[in-house]
């Protein structure tokens, strides 16, 4: 299709339509803000110790040191977590020196939370290892989910997927609620995680296909993304006010029935519609549209001439697979830097995130500074987008993220302030690296294959934030492991994408032989082909003397 925006600007940049499509898609990634970081306070683990039935004791008190060893945690000596003394009747106590698990099971401290699933299922001790695998249990749901919403929404349509997804995610979430096993909770948690990010992707790509030009570079920049640090800001105040895992659940979920009306207001992208050769479709769209901005569109909005090409177009005619994101040698090279970009910046973020519950501190405010951390990186990610050209915007912020994340092992331990500081300031960079891979993903591929490939870097980042937790879990025996770990990869990312074409101002590629070249092949070939002008240009010369 030649110059779709060209074809479609008598519709504006800012009117009536494209304001209710801005607000209405930015509005649907709240949700997605808080499901996936929910885990922080639904499986947070309390203060805990065996119980003890000899004693009709309910809490934390000095009878118990008689009963439960001590135990040095974060230099702070508490009562065991996992063992206690074995009852000995002929001792004064009424136990011995020896000891043993947990066989009656644990009291947990009620003061912060009512119930987590922690306390639910005991998940400590022995089985302390299923917590976390729960986070991965999520993310390999999102891997699946990234995987089959690009293939869905290719074939099928940006909208079907939209709001099949969003379904999703808001049902399952509801019947986590009434999990009565732990194994049961997972299954519907990776249920969850699939439709997370598809629905995520899914609006992403709506919006990009639906805006133009600098509205669509407003959408991706701050609309989708600071609704996404909204969700993820009001997740620590809902879970101030509902201390229980389980009606915590429920209304954290709830909000997802009120888009449900967004089915009459969204529309299918007339883009995708295009692409598939459905043009009298499309065309209703845009008249539609069109009337709601109160103007008149032109009696033939695509004209045969403009159509031809999309409609003998051999890519048009067929279904795309996993196998085109590496068909020819630019879309190929695109595809693989891409991942290993999208798997860096996931282990990254999410290894930052995940490791705020072990901040000293209010486990609350802890979570609501990192998430208002987010406005700050989606804020200024939006200014490079503007002002900068794609190819430095990138590599900025991951470079100097990741060198802030490498100078932390240099500070002094006694100066946790400015620690603290360096590691907030890289995590506001990677989050708007974060956020601005969206964007730069949109422009990069083509768009008969633009959401599954968008799916495919999705799918792969979620290598990095499978990892991520163990990440965060190195912490325990060396702090300054994982920002090494973290920062090393990031600052070799950030050199990498120095190679990703630039796309800022121009047109959204269509097909797969429109896909740009790396910067330096794209060098190369510009110079090979300027030798072979020169070159035939000399030969001319002697042909033309030769003639004289």
């Amino acid at each position: 299709m030649k110059d779709y925006e060209e074809i479609t600007s008598f519709l504006g940049e800012w009117g009536p339509f494209q304001k209710v499509i801005f607000l209405l898609l930015s509005l649907s990634s709240i949700p997605n803000g808080y499901v996936g970081m929910a885990m922080v306070f639904l499986a947070d683990i309390p203060p805990h110790r065996c119980r003890v039935p000899q004693l009709n004791f309910s809490g934390f008190g000095l009878d118990l040191n008689y009963s439960i060893p001590l135990q040095e945690v974060k230099g702070e000596v508490i009562l065991s977590r996992c063992t206690r003394f074995k009852e000995q009747l002929d001792s004064a106590t009424g136990f011995g020196n020896e000891t043993e698990g947990c066989l009656d099971g644990w009291e947990f401290s009620k003061e912060q939370y009512r119930s987590t699933i922690v306390t639910e299922w005991d998940l400590v001790c022995d089985n302390a290892w299923k917590t976390p695998f729960t986070v991965t249990i999520f993310f390999f749901g999102v891997l699946s989910g990234s995987f089959l919403s690009g293939i869905i929404s290719d074939r099928y349509g940006r909208r079907f997927i939209f709001f099949a997804t969003l379904a999703l995610q808001t049902v399952f979430s509801i019947l986590q609620a009434a999990a009565n096993s732990w194994e049961l909770f997972c299954a519907l948690y990776f249920i969850v995680g699939m439709g997370q990010i598809a629905n995520y992707c899914a609006a992403f790509i709506l919006g990009s296909e639906l805006l133009i030009r600098n509205v669509r570079i407003n959408f991706a920049s701050l609309g989708v993304s600071m609704c996404y640090a909204i969700g993820y800001t009001a997740l620590p105040m809902f879970a101030w006010f509902i201390r229980s895992w389980r009606i915590l659940l429920i209304a954290l979920s709830i909000p997802g029935f009120l888009y449900i009306p967004l089915w009459w207001y969204i529309p299918e992208s007339p883009r995708w519609l295009l692409s598939q050769g459905r043009v009298k479709e499309a065309e209703d769209i845009i008249r539609a549209a069109a009337r709601k901005n109160g103007i008149t569109p032109p009696d033939i909005i695509f004209k045969p001439e403009d159509c031809e090409p999309l409609m003998e177009n051999k890519e048009s005619q067929r279904l795309y697979t996993w196998l085109d994101l590496i068909k020819t040698t630019n879309i190929r090279n695109i595809t693989l830097i891409s991942i290993i970009i999208w798997i860096v910046i996931s282990m990254t973020y999410y290894g930052m995130s995940l490791n705020t519950p072990n901040m000293d501190g209010d486990p609350y405010f802890n979570c609501l500074v990192a998430a208002s951390s987010e406005f700050l990186g989606y804020g200024s990610i939006w200014l490079f987008i503007r002002y900068t050209p794609r190819r430095f915007t990138l590599p900025f912020t991951m470079i100097l993220s990741g060198t802030l994340l490498l100078i932390i092992k240099f500070i002094p331990q006694d100066m946790h302030a400015l620690s603290l500081t360096l590691v907030m300031i890289g995590k506001t960079g990677v989050t708007g690296a974060f956020g601005f891979l969206y964007l730069y993903g949109t422009e990069l591929f083509p768009t008969v294959v633009r959401n599954m490939a968008l799916g495919a870097t999705s799918m792969a980042s979620r290598v990095g934030s499978t990892v991520s937790p163990y990440i965060a879990y190195m912490g325990t025996y060396n702090k300054i492991l994982p920002y090494i770990l973290m920062g090393g990869t990031t600052v070799i990312a950030g050199v990498l994408s120095l190679l990703l074409p630039e796309t800022k101002g121009e047109q959204l590629p269509e097909f797969i032989n429109q896909v740009k070249p790396l910067r330096c092949m794209g060098t190369n070939r510009a110079s090979r082909d300027g030798q072979r002008h020169k070159g035939n240009a000399q030969v001319g010369n002697k042909v033309n003397s030769i003639q004289e």
